[in-house]
């Protein structure tokens, strides 16, 4: 059947997802979209699904593929905006499995971070990342500090000010992997039309 053009323009693309990465909190706030009664605002359909199969990915009982910081501070942000009962969607059983699994995971994936004022230690010096979310920060940190050899990617959904930070991250080895590129890239282009290339 052929796709319409609205369709086609909200496609994501199928990402390669990795055995290990961060979550990006609005990964399962996205999900959990589904979940509910359309609102305004909403992100299409695609990245919904995206986000849900990432989430499943990441959770799968054999792979159980999470990296959390040490302090807690992601799970911190993970509470503050999903359910901790599990439902109804499935962002919110992502922080159900994540309280119920966090103390069984691998050593390895649970990364120690340390604080430098607002930001941390871990948060790679990079002149056009000075501007990163400071909410943000601690996810970059646990990537960059993750391995030597091979620093953890993120799961990231809808927020388009990562797009203009992707090739500075990539730049410093954290790829961030983009579970709706197209529908993230449009929005990044729309918010910062005259300021993408300083903002690469």
């Amino acid at each position: 059947m052929k796709r319409s053009k609205k369709a086609s323009a909200n496609a994501c693309a199928d990402p390669v997802l990795p055995d290990k990465c961060l979550v990006d909190t609005n990964v399962p706030i996205i999900a959990n979209q589904a979940s509910r009664t359309p609102q305004p605002g909403d992100r299409p359909d695609e990245c919904v699904k995206a986000c849900i199969n990432a989430i499943l990915h990441v959770i799968d009982e054999k792979r159980r593929g999470l990296i959390l910081d040490a302090n807690g501070e992601i799970l911190k942000e993970y509470r503050k905006n999903l359910k901790s009962s599990g439902q109804p969607g499935v962002g919110d059983h992502f922080l159900k499995w994540v309280l119920t699994y966090q103390s069984s995971l691998p050593e390895h994936q649970i990364v120690p971070i340390n604080k430098r004022g607002d930001s941390y230690e871990e948060f790679p010096l990079h002149e056009k990342l000075k501007d990163f979310d400071r909410s943000d920060q601690k996810f970059i940190a646990v990537a960059n500090a993750y391995g030597k050899k091979k620093k953890a990617p993120i799961l990231q959904a809808t927020d388009s000010k990562w797009w203009g930070w992707k090739e500075a991250l990539s730049e410093v080895g954290i790829e961030v992997i983009f579970l709706c590129p197209e529908y993230v890239e449009r929005k990044f282009t729309e918010k910062f039309p005259n300021h993408e290339r300083n903002l690469q």
